[in-house]
């Protein structure tokens, strides 16, 4: 063997050495003192809390799951899972009141109102499909007798707001050390996370338990009326918001999965406090939840408050029921095309496997071989052939089903799909040629030292286990992290050939919508998200020719203010100031 040819083979085989030692170094780090010590409890009522005592700092993550999200629902109470993420910080019997007695009441009689005011929305909807009217949510939609009992309901939301003490549940946690309070829904799953000081943790037991045992769903119609513009922000009010959910709709064929985690804007305003209730006596019964503490406690002290204070909800009468519906094999190539006010792009799916499925590990190293700064995306799609500013991927295996994603903004010049045959040849090369050892090996030790850096907070732990718990169980967090090693050049290529098929797979092209009106120097100072949902509400405004629209829409922006993030604001003072303009013209023009 000549020089020429062994300097390189010398390099790659010390390259190779070089690998496997941070490898065994790494996971020598993670499993010195072995796993986590995760003990699991089940109290009688068959609510399961998980205990990972930590002795780091006197601090304790605390959270509970409750194993229920988007893929629950069905449609007519689709967002109903997101809406009680707002709704369990409402308060209990004790907690948000001044008098309890007074709040029973007046839900009541709210009650008695809503279901006439559904009776008259569905009028309003016979109208529409009548071509009477253009849109249900309109002022001028509205029937007279809605009007009326609209005004009704309005003067007890007065009394009601009147009589409660506003987010009294976060401020007394707050006033005792509590940190990053905070909820989140996803698909499968809705988790209400925190931290707090290790002498207060009797305090989270007691203040947890009373929500779930005694919860009061206070402004019920006022937070989903929250929930509703929520959704226009987010979906509406964003350059692809509503092209993603026709997007999700058409590659999902028969899976829950297909409608949006935040809900048809049809289903939100329908949902009643009845609907609510019945979800939450199915879903929110403690043999449907876990409760996971990370941190700063004595496991035994623990048990015994979780009997004491969880121990005291009753079991759910009705167990939650089995997930029936699956996504059929698809047959053919989806595709999409959406112009937008975005960069030219293009989104490439395809459908994979559950979160406990045996393939799940090796698709997840492919989305590791594909992302990151040194992943195959970037070095050849960004910087190699230069056909793309950005480009990642990403898997999202699910409870139930799950998906490969593969996004990337197009650069100038480049037609979407130029660079959508770019990205089919990255998969092409995958299927064709199996990874070299330096490369998976490469890929092993960045995943590993990510998630042995993440480990080393409370928090993350206490999040990575509940999340586990709720699509399959705690165990299989700690499993998947070994599989990952485990993964063999061959499994990458396996699952490459056989889930990435052209007939398995759609396909979203966005193309650039271009405006040719002159832009507002002040929205055009905008930050680049603010922007957008202000342009979004301008188009709406745009549309009104009733004072009253333009009063509706102020008043949800004042809903909206206290919740909205602090770089949404300045988008919210254009968009409310534009509209008190707008509604002084037509008040002039009505005079």
């Amino acid at each position: 063997m000549s020089p020429a040819t062994a300097a390189p083979r010398a390099r790659l085989t010390f390259r190779l050495i070089a690998c496997a030692f941070a490898a065994v170094v790494l996971t020598t780090a993670a499993t010195a003192d072995g796993p986590p010590e995760v003990q699991e409890h089940i109290l009688d009522n068959g609510m399961k809390v998980l205990l990972v005592p930590r002795h780091l700092s006197p601090t304790v993550a605390c959270g509970w799951v409750a194993k229920v999200g988007s893929v629950n629902e069905r449609p007519g109470i689709t967002g109903i899972s997101h809406l009680f993420e707002h709704m369990m910080f409402k308060g209990t019997h004790t907690i948000g009141t001044r008098d309890y007695e007074l709040d029973k009441q007046l839900i009541a009689e709210q009650e008695v109102l809503q279901e006439q005011m559904r009776a008259e929305m569905l009028i309003q909807r016979d109208l529409l499909r009548r071509g009477e009217i253009d849109d249900v949510t309109s002022p001028d939609a509205k029937t007279e007798r809605f009007k009326m009992l609209e005004a009704q309901f309005d003067s007890l939301v007065t009394l009601q707001r009147d009589n409660m003490v506003q987010n009294e549940f976060d401020q007394v946690l707050s006033r005792n050390g509590a940190s990053r309070l905070n909820a989140f829904t996803s698909n499968d799953l809705t988790f209400y996370i925190m931290s707090v000081p290790a002498n207060k943790l009797e305090l989270w037991f007691w203040m947890e338990s009373d929500r779930l045992k005694n919860p009061v769903f206070r402004e019920f119609y006022s937070e989903r009326d929250v929930v509703y513009e929520e959704r226009r922000l987010r979906v509406e009010s964003t350059p692809t918001g509503k092209f993603q959910e026709s997007f999700d709709a058409m590659f999902w064929d028969a899976s829950p999965y297909s409608w949006p985690v935040i809900g048809y804007a049809s289903d939100l305003p329908f949902i009643s406090k009845a609907d609510a209730d019945h979800y939450y006596a199915t879903y929110y019964a403690p043999n449907n939840l876990c409760a996971v503490l990370v941190g700063d406690f004595e496991p035994k002290e623990a048990v015994k408050l979780a009997e004491q204070y969880f121990g005291r909800i009753p079991r759910g009468e009705t167990p939650p029921p089995p997930m029936i519906t699956e996504e059929p094999q698809q047959h053919a190539e989806k595709r999409f095309y959406g112009a937008a006010e975005t960069n030219p792009a293009v989104t490439v799916r395809w459908h994979t496997v559950a979160a406990i499925h045996r393939d799940a590990p090796a698709l997840t190293v492919m989305s590791e071989l594909l992302n990151g700064a040194t992943g195959r995306l970037q070095r050849n799609l960004v910087l190699g052939q230069g056909v793309a500013t950005s480009a990642r991927a990403g898997d999202d295996a699910r409870k139930y089903e799950g998906m490969f994603e593969i996004d990337a903004e197009c650069k100038e010049d480049i037609l979407p799909e130029q660079l959508e045959q770019a990205i089919h040849g990255e998969i092409g090369k995958l299927q064709q040629e199996p990874v070299t050892d330096v490369e998976l090996q490469s890929v092993k030790n960045r995943y590993l030292t990510r998630t042995w850096r993440m480990l080393d907070g409370n928090f993350f732990q206490m999040i990575r286990y509940g999340m586990s718990e709720a699509t399959s169980s705690w165990q299989d967090a700690d499993r998947m992290d070994q599989a990952i090693q485990e993964v063999t050049a061959a499994e990458v290529q396996a699952v490459a050939t056989k889930y990435f098929t052209r007939e398995n797979r759609a396909v979203a092209i966005w193309t650039r919508l271009d405006s040719a009106e002159p832009e507002d120097p002040a929205l055009a100072a905008l930050p680049p998200q603010a922007k957008q949902m202000a342009q979004r509400s301008l188009k709406r405004l745009e549309g009104m020719t009733e004072p009253a629209e333009v009063e509706e829409m102020l008043g949800r922006l004042e809903m909206m203010g206290a919740r909205m993030p602090d770089e949404m604001k300045p988008a919210m003072d254009y968009i409310r100031g534009r509209a008190e303009e707008k509604l002084a013209e037509l008040q002039k023009e009505g005079d």
